[in-house]
């Protein structure tokens, strides 16, 4: 595989007929650190977080009239205080998946007092919208970007950072988490991207830190002095200190203890979402204002000087998390854990050690310094061996696909559809572990039948207007093999070809 052809598809995401190969490609590469565009024109058309998150507060506290409304006069009476949402906490919402055209937006409002049913108009209406125009603007951005390496490095981090728009709660602010937290700090330091990423309220959300609440503040006291109706209780939600130090830094079993996570969890208190609960208990808390803004709640926060990985913190409120955070960004572990995902996405499922080791030093010199990172990715050889080394993700062979294919864009609902029957649908990998990164998830028969089916229904609405024989070469400049030439010069008809062709093994893997 020639060298321009490994920029172009191992570090970009696949050639386009209407331009032209780099002539000196790592180069081409390095230009695209300084000159990437972190809010291109394609993420006009985004809703706001404002819009978003406001929708979820109108339909959350639309849930809670309800069930206010389902309880008896008397029994109104004597559970008014648990009526609203405890204080700083989203409440916890039925979550039925969300498909395209689930369900019906149009249908009569006969929901009333079933939450249910409002749920499931609240997704199959405004919120499926938003979703479904943020994965278009993300497709579009894909196949129009001049700087296509930096758009795979937004992904790579965007899933390493993942959250999964199953949860009801996430599902319009999954995109903006990319958007907002990932892309503007992609060519900055690492610490900055940590610190926008767990403060966003698609994480915040998604991993239940709005509902922590620490026993001894104030909120927790106010809440242990007058016991629940429904048996709710204020404590501390592990979930976000967890995932900060086993995904998205340390690593799995890198040392730190169930006490180290318990601590950081109780360093975390207070951090949560505002605007999203409504009513005097949000207000009384600290938690009103904007929808969708990051808040610090001082009455949510469990007071205390905290032992995090025998370092001492001390009780400063927001900052006592901020501290942690800090320390976890430049850890050794972290800058291992990270080196060994960028090069497994880059050089293949088995990370090159000597790679690795590249980058974690540079990782650690620099203090994280993402640039100096992503240059040593490309100055690295084991990065520019001639056969291929990752077998492509649905998401990675359906942007080269239209790239292929000169196309500048696809419609939101179509982008969405074709990437749920491919079997990966866009910020929902049901886990906060993300997408796998490696062959065995994705190479299985039946997702190569789908990748089949859709590259006939690709070539047919091509037609004749492409020929596969000349539109290969640009592609894959100098690394098209004789197998390929000799199956694309036998096919039958030129949209045969073009199927042929967009399932190759060249278009298969990278």
């Amino acid at each position: 595989m020639a060298d321009a052809s490994i920029a172009l598809n191992r570090f970009g995401l696949g050639a386009r007929p209407d331009e032209s190969e780099p002539s000196d490609p790592k180069a081409w590469l390095k230009r695209q650190i300084e000159t990437f565009e972190p809010k291109p024109a394609a993420f006009a058309a985004v809703p706001t977080r404002a819009k978003v998150a406001g929708e979820l507060a109108d339909y959350i506290e639309q849930q809670r009239q309800m069930r206010q409304a389902g309880l008896g006069r008397r029994q109104q009476a004597a559970a008014a205080p648990a009526a609203a949402p405890m204080p700083g906490m989203a409440p916890q919402m039925a979550s039925p998946a969300m498909q395209p055209g689930t369900p019906e937006p149009g249908a009569k409002s006969d929901d009333a007092g079933d939450p249910l049913k409002a749920a499931r108009r609240f997704i199959g209406g405004q919120v499926r919208d938003d979703y479904a125009t943020a994965v278009g603007a993300r497709v579009t951005a894909a196949l129009t970007s001049p700087t296509p390496f930096a758009e795979r490095l937004a992904h790579f981090w965007a899933n390493h950072f993942a959250v999964s728009a199953d949860k009801l709660q996430v599902i319009g602010l999954s995109g903006l988490l990319e958007f907002e937290a990932i892309r503007p700090h992609l060519m900055g330091k690492f610490g900055d991207m940590l610190n926008a990423v767990e403060r966003h309220p698609a994480m915040l959300l998604y991993l239940d830190q709005a509902q922590s609440i620490g026993p001894n503040s104030m909120a927790g006291r106010f809440i242990a002095s007058r016991p629940r109706a429904n048996g709710q209780k204020a404590g501390i939600n592990e979930n976000l200190a967890r995932e900060i130090m086993e995904l998205h830094t340390l690593g799995v079993r890198t040392g730190y203890t169930q006490a180290d996570v318990t601590e950081f969890a109780r360093a975390l208190t207070g951090w949560t979402v505002g605007g999203i609960g409504r009513g005097p208990g949000a207000r009384l808390m600290g938690t009103d204002g904007t929808p969708g803004d990051f808040v610090f709640a001082e009455r949510l926060h469990e007071p205390g000087e905290r032992t995090i990985f025998g370092k001492r913190y001390a009780d400063g409120g927001e900052r006592q998390a901020q501290a942690v955070l800090d320390t976890l960004a430049t850890s050794p572990a972290t800058a291992e854990h990270v080196s060994t995902k960028l090069a497994r996405h880059f050089a293949g499922d088995t990370p090159p050690p000597a790679l690795v080791a590249r980058l974690k030093a540079s990782f650690l010199k620099t203090g994280g310094d993402l640039p100096s990172f992503y240059r040593v990715l490309i100055d690295s050889p084991e990065c520019w061996v001639a056969g291929p080394v990752k077998f492509k993700s649905p998401w990675e062979w359906t942007v080269s696909t239209a790239r292929a294919l000169g196309m500048r864009q696809m419609l939101p609902l179509a982008a969405v559809g074709l990437l749920n029957q491919l079997g990966q649908p866009t910020w929902k990998p049901g886990s906060p572990a993300g997408y796998d990164d490696i062959a065995a998830s994705w190479a299985g028969p039946d997702a190569l039948v789908r990748r089949v089916e859709a590259a006939e229904r690709f070539a047919t609405r091509a037609g004749a207007a492409i020929d596969a024989r000349a539109l290969a070469p640009k592609l894959f400049p100098g690394a098209l093999t004789p197998a390929t030439e000799q199956a694309l010069a036998r096919a039958e008809s030129p949209g045969q070809g073009l199927a042929l062709l967009l399932v190759s093994p060249e278009m298969l893997r990278r």
